[in-house]
């Protein structure tokens, strides 16, 4: 008997230490989304990027379209970083921006970019942010404050120099960057937003989002 108790307790041990968590999706990609979306106009930018729904074999992706604009899309949801700390974006540039200094304001433009957000205090400005963009001329893992705010920093997980107009899945641990970047050991997100932005440099862009969500590993 005593035996058998063991070998049970044995057993909850292999399933509770090599059981995973479960994939959190972060969007759908589909019509009834696009619609309750939170959008938010860049103050100052002539118009708003276009997004639209689409569907390939992979599933729904969304395409967006800056021309001269800046817009975003957000959602307020909270992920767990203790248990599912890895972002995955499967991304796709088709027009990009070569050319400009995106480390500067004039330049601070990306045809795609993925915002993972943290509530810091009781206002959106204190709230702390890692930028993750697909860039038109910067190497992949380099990172940099905004120009605007060193509450948002922008770090690149793609670049068109080597995957213009092809589809790309990349990954990062979210929790391990805002240790590195904010110095903030954080166990949750409360938001997560998308925005393609060509205000500061007046050009036009287009790129695609799919599949993005976050994982355990």
């Amino acid at each position: 008997m005593i035996i058998k108790f063991f070998n049970i307790l044995f057993l909850l041990f292999l399933f509770f230490s090599t059981s995973k968590a479960d994939d959190i999706k972060v969007f759908d990609f589909t019509e009834e989304e696009l619609n309750n979306l939170e959008v938010r106009k860049v103050r100052g930018a002539k118009g708003k990027t276009v997004y639209s729904v689409g569907k390939n074999d992979e599933g729904n992706f969304l395409k967006a379209e800056a021309d001269n604009a800046a817009s975003g899309l957000g959602k307020e949801i909270i992920i767990d970083l203790n248990l599912t700390p890895i972002i995955n974006i499967t991304w796709k540039v088709e027009e990009d921006l070569s050319g400009i200094n995106e480390q500067s304001k004039k330049g601070h433009d990306y045809a795609a970019r993925v915002f993972v957000i943290k509530k810091t205090g009781a206002t959106p400005l204190s709230n702390r942010a890692i930028n993750y963009v697909f860039s038109s001329n910067l190497n992949i893992n380099h990172n940099n404050p905004s120009p605007y705010t060193k509450k948002s920093i922008d770090y690149v997980l793609s670049t068109t120099v080597e995957n213009l107009n092809e589809w790309i899945t990349v990954k990062a641990n979210v929790k391990e960057h805002f240790i590195k970047l904010h110095n903030l050991n954080v166990n949750e997100l409360n938001g997560i937003a998308i925005m393609s932005d060509t205000d500061n440099s007046k050009r036009k862009s287009v790129a695609y989002y799919q599949n993005i969500y976050f994982s355990s590993k």
